[in-house]
Order: structure tokens, then C-alpha cells, then sequence
């Protein structure tokens, strides 16, 4: 890629900063680079100021929209030419900020489900925050594609939630991590031909302890379609 081709990608970010840094390496190394020069320019606004996504949905808590749309146009004008965020549960709130930039904003979950679509993929089990869970945008962009989504019952979902929040966000490695394959383990039998990884955190746990699950990982896909992005308006121009 030519250096007067190269396209900006700002990253939304800090929620939490390790996902942050999984989809910053994640477009790195999906980017076909030989030298520094020919990867992406990236910008990022790792910014924990960022109210938690859940609470603001299912507690009522502080919303995130403000920051959401500080960090989207400091990044702008850094010189992005396209936004991401780094978290699933954010994507609620696409609709709020999306009019604010001047630049496009690409939706990691309808990116997934268009993903899940394209492998033929008819059942997926959901594996997310509660907020993500509640708000419906999984389900939603789900249904748009003709794929059914499963959920974990109460307990699991527990599970799910204490590897997140205990777990990654945490920093804790020696976490037991019994109930939560079993939740993963619940939604295969019931079905579900792929997990979803739908909080930015749990590839991070994946990686950290080695399941050997079918998953799909948003922020991987999030990823490929960035650089993919990039690269298509690089050769257009």
C-alpha cells in the first residue's frame, strides 16, 4: 500500500483496554505489510472513562454516549478515515453517536451476523454481557440474516458474566473456569453449531486458556472488515 493511499483507522477503545489491545493486534496482523511503513495508521483513544455499557442499560446508570462521542471526534480529528469500537455491548448505543462523525462507523455485530451468514451457519449460541444480552441488538442482527440465537439460562449466564468482569477485566488468571465451559458446553448441546464471543474480553479468555470450542470472534471479523475496508477505498482512490 502506497503511503498517499494509506487509510486512518481510529479505535474506539478502553473498554476494557485489553480488548482494546486484541483488536489493535488483531488488524495488525491481518494486514498484508512488509515493511512498517505498508501497515495501516491506526489512532487510538483508549479511553476508561467510558461509563460500563451494562449498567447504563440494564441499572440506569451514567451513559456512555457522551464519551462514546468525545473519543469519535477527537479521533476524527486525528485524521481517521473510518471508526470502530472495541466492544459488543457499545453497539446499542450506534444509533446515538453515528450522526456526530463525518466518517464511517462500522457495526461489529451486523459485520458477524453477515459473517455467520456467509458460512451457513443456522444456529449460534450467544455468549455475552447481560446488557448485550437484554438490549437485543445480537438477536436483532441475528434475525435480519435468518439465524437463530441462543442464550445461556440464569446460572450460566452468571458464569459468563463472572469471567468477564472477574476474569479478564479483572486481570485475574486463576480464575475457575468449570461453570463456564459448561455454559459453553450447554449451548453446543442444545444445538448451536458456533459461539459467539459477543463481549471483547472473551477472546481474550480463549486465548489465555486454550479452549478448543467452534467460535466466532467478533473482533476478529471487526478486523477483517476494517482492513478490508481500507484497502477497498485505497483502491478505488
Amino acid at each position: 500500500m502506497k503511503q498517499s493511499e494509506k487509510k486512518t483507522v481510529g479505535i474506539i477503545g478502553g473498554m476494557g483496554p485489553l480488548a482494546t489491545c486484541d483488536l489493535m493486534e488483531k488488524i495488525i496482523r491481518l494486514t498484508k505489510a512488509r515493511t512498517d511503513q505498508e501497515n495501516l495508521h491506526l489512532v487510538v483513544d483508549c479511553n476508561t472513562d467510558i461509563p460500563d455499557r451494562t449498567a447504563a442499560i440494564l441499572e440506569h446508570g451514567a451513559s456512555p454516549v457522551p464519551q462514546l462521542v468525545r473519543s469519535g471526534i477527537k479521533l476524527q480529528g486525528m485524521g481517521a478515515d473510518v471508526l470502530v469500537m472495541s466492544c459488543n455491548t457499545a453497539h446499542y448505543f450506534y444509533d446515538s453517536i453515528v450522526p456526530y462523525f463525518d466518517i464511517p462507523l462500522l457495526h461489529m455485530i451486523r459485520e458477524t451476523a453477515k459473517h455467520l451468514k456467509a458460512q451457513e451457519i443456522q444456529k449460534a449460541g450467544l455468549l455475552a454481557t447481560s446488557g448485550t444480552l437484554n438490549c437485543g441488538v445480537y438477536r436483532e442482527a441475528m434475525k435480519r440474516e435468518d439465524i437463530e440465537l441462543l442464550t445461556p439460562d440464569g446460572e450460566d449466564q452468571e458464569a459468563v458474566m463472572g469471567m468477564i468482569y472477574q476474569g479478564v477485566k479483572a486481570g485475574r488468571t486463576d480464575l475457575d473456569t468449570r461453570r463456564f465451559e459448561r455454559a459453553m458446553e450447554k449451548l453446543l448441546e442444545r444445538g448451536a453449531e458456533v459461539l459467539i464471543l459477543g463481549c471483547t474480553e472473551l477472546p481474550v479468555a480463549v486465548s489465555r486458556y486454550g479452549w478448543d470450542y467452534p467460535v466466532a470472534d467478533p473482533t476478529q471479523i471487526l478486523a477483517e472488515s476494517v482492513v478490508h475496508y481500507c484497502v477497498e477505498i485505497a483502491e478505488i482512490l
